[in-house]
């Protein structure tokens, strides 16, 4: 990605019941002030910058157990 712009991170959990999406970001935090999570549960980060590189992780639960899917990232 460029310094400065915006990224969108999908998560493609769907379930009935709906399951419950968190992001975390490997070894670090998501950026202060600078990331949102839709009703998609698509991950937005703004202004990225290089300290924003790394591993983002999606994981969603429900009853039916647990899932995980990662992105990378390059700034």
């Amino acid at each position: 990605a460029v310094a400065g712009s915006t990224v969108e991170l999908a998560c493609g959990a769907q379930g009935d019941p709906a399951p419950r999406v968190q992001w975390h970001k490997e070894r670090g935090d998501l950026p202060w002030g600078r990331h949102e999570v839709d009703r998609e549960h698509t991950l937005h980060l703004y202004a990225v910058m290089p300290a924003d590189a790394g591993t983002y992780v999606c994981t969603a639960q429900s009853q039916l157990g647990t899932a995980a899917a990662s992105a990378r990232l390059r700034v």
